[in-house]
C-alpha cells in the first residue's frame, strides 16, 4: 500500500472511530462541503444539518465497527476506498442491532494534505442481492 492509499484507509477509520465515540463535529470533518451520505439505500443526503441529525441519532446506538478489509483505489486527487463492514449497537432499551454491508466511498485529495469523502455508501452490497 503506498502512502496516498494509506492516507485514504485512515481518514475512513479516523471518520469511524469519531462515529463511535459520538464525535460528531468530527465525523463532520471527514466529509466535504456538500457530500452525499446515504444512510438509507437510494436516498443521498447532502444537508449538513440533516446530516449532523442522522449521524448523531445513530452514534446514539453506540455503534461498534469491524472492518473485514480495505480496498484503495487513487487516480490523481481522487480514490475509491470500498470494506466490507459489520457493526453491532444498542436500542436505547438495550436490543442488540446487528447490521453488515459493503462501503463504497469516494474521497478527494485536499490542500491541507488530508483526504476527505464526496460520496459515502455503506449500501453497496444491496447491488449482489438484487434480483435480476
Amino acid at each position: 500500500m503506498n502512502n496516498d492509499e494509506a492516507a485514504v484507509q485512515a481518514a475512513v477509520e479516523k471518520m469511524t472511530s469519531a462515529f463511535e465515540k459520538n464525535d460528531i463535529d468530527a465525523v463532520m470533518n471527514a466529509y466535504e462541503p456538500g457530500a452525499a451520505v446515504v444512510f438509507e439505500p437510494g436516498q443521498p443526503v447532502t444537508d449538513e444539518q440533516q446530516l449532523r441529525q442522522m449521524f448523531g441519532g445513530m452514534a446514539a446506538a453506540k455503534p461498534v465497527f469491524t472492518y473485514s478489509g480495505h480496498e484503495v483505489v487513487v487516480s490523481g486527487d481522487t480514490a475509491v476506498h470500498i470494506a466490507p463492514w459489520q457493526m453491532v449497537a444498542h436500542t436505547p432499551d438495550g436490543q442488540e442491532i446487528r447490521q453488515s454491508g459493503l462501503s463504497v466511498a469516494v474521497l478527494r485529495h485536499q490542500a491541507d494534505e488530508s483526504w476527505k469523502m464526496l460520496i459515502d455508501n455503506p449500501h453497496g452490497a444491496r447491488l449482489l442481492t438484487r434480483e435480476k
